[in-house]
């Protein structure tokens, strides 16, 4: 259970990030510090503002990235579709959860939605997302199945366990797998058959077989590109993933509705707070007090040269009066 979960990788980060801020976490105790770290992993919000290595460590950190990227970008596929972006952009906004999220993972995403390599060409948020969510979350997956897409179009036996490499996906890179007959692609049964082997014995996470099956099972022939997007497209596996919604409810989040909703009042509370104009009967506007929370990191630093400050105006206090 522990390995399936992956509880080391959080036990250990947990310790580093222990170790890193132990003077502040002294204030208020270790017992707090990892009961919060272990809650924001279930809340999934502490994925944020982390390195890449760390977002990508586990399914359940991918997930989270995942949902916490549709959460608060979900604005832009709003307006009937009409915002579109580039890659670029896309990417940018992807910078802003992880500062050193990769551009290729970001391009090879695209690539799902445009099926080239015109970059520049504009994506609905919807189409992107879907996209994402597959070379994201299933990237060791996609970069096993391009291998097995060569070996087929090439007349190679398959049947091989594929260990993804820096090599081989700059190889990859360099020819791309629908470079090759891409109108005709390969046999979508053995296909299905090499996949269903590969899902077998993998280690990482794979689409569930029975829908792959289904997905194959449909067709004579499928190319690498068409399969991906057959898979960005399918909900079972959407569903089976579990960290978007359905593309029809994509941009109904009530949760998160509430909470805008609330701070759009506070802000709207704190405006009519604001120091009285010239005009009008603006003093009589009741003025509403907002609570201070203080917050349990202040640095230990920042408490010193508050102390230091306090002793030296007594000091400057005790010799006026002398």
């Amino acid at each position: 259970f522990a390995a399936q979960r992956h509880v080391l990788t959080y036990m250990e980060d947990a310790v580093s990030q222990l170790l890193e801020n132990r003077e502040d976490i002294s204030q208020y105790g270790i017992a707090r510090f990892f009961t919060e770290y272990f809650n924001s992993v279930r809340q999934g919000t502490h994925i944020l503002f982390r390195e890449f290595s760390f977002v990508q460590a586990t399914p359940h950190n991918r997930a989270s990235f995942l949902r916490t990227f549709w959460r608060c970008f979900r604005p832009v596929g709003k307006n009937g579709g009409k915002n579109l972006l580039t890659a670029q952009e896309y990417h940018c906004l992807l910078q802003l959860l992880c500062p050193d999220f990769p551009m290729e993972l970001t391009q090879k995403a695209a690539r799902i939605v445009l099926m080239d390599d015109a970059m520049d060409c504009l994506m609905s948020f919807s189409d992107f997302l879907f996209a994402f969510q597959i070379q994201f979350y299933y990237s060791e997956f996609v970069e096993s199945v391009a291998a097995i897409y060569q070996d087929l179009l090439a007349g190679k036996n398959p049947n091989t366990v594929i260990v993804p490499t820096s090599s081989s996906a700059q190889h990859r890179q360099r020819q791309h797998p629908n470079d090759c007959n891409p109108l005709e692609g390969v046999e979508a049964s053995l296909f299905y058959q090499c996949l269903e082997s590969l899902c077998d014995r993998s280690k990482y996470s794979c689409p569930p077989s029975a829908l792959l099956k289904e997905m194959l099972t449909n067709t004579q022939r499928m190319t690498f590109y068409g399969f991906l997007v057959a898979l960005a497209k399918d909900q079972g596996i959407n569903r089976a993933l579990g960290a978007l919604p359905d593309k029809g409810d994509l941009f109904l989040d009530p949760a998160m509705d509430q909470e805008l909703e609330k701070l759009v009042a506070q802000v709207a509370g704190l405006s009519m707070s604001g120091p009285p104009s010239s005009s009008g009967d603006t003093a009589n506007i009741p003025v509403r007090n907002s609570p201070r929370i203080n917050s349990p990191w202040k640095p230990l630093h920042h408490r010193r040269k508050m102390d230091a400050e306090s002793e030296g105006s007594n000091e400057e206090t005790d010799s006026s009066e002398n």
